[in-house]
């Protein structure tokens, strides 16, 4: 069961979320109003952004939460192989 201090650490990145979706649906506006390409591609490229920021809250709130379990469980070494996996997934995602 998720602690409340968890909960609240997501709230950022459901800010974020909740921003892209709305971004998105006005993209999509754009798109059927035929706007100019580049004005659409612009929004795009600020969806993407968020993404990433998104994407980078819920990574670190993930490291945080494996360093602290490394240090409260002593199960150190097996954090670390969870925290290189990791970071062989950021890679793929760069």
């Amino acid at each position: 069961m998720e602690d409340h201090s968890h909960h609240v650490k997501h709230q950022e990145t459901l800010r974020i979320l909740r921003t892209a979706k709305g971004q998105i649906e006005g993209i999509m506006k754009m798109i059927e109003n035929e706007r100019y390409c580049i004005d659409i591609s612009t929004q795009l490229l600020a969806v993407i952004a968020l993404l990433k920021k998104a994407n980078t809250e819920i990574i670190n709130r993930h490291i945080e939460t494996c360093v602290r379990e490394a240090v409260e469980t002593g199960y150190v070494d097996e954090k670390i192989k969870e925290l290189e996996q990791l970071m062989k997934h950021i890679e793929k995602t760069l």
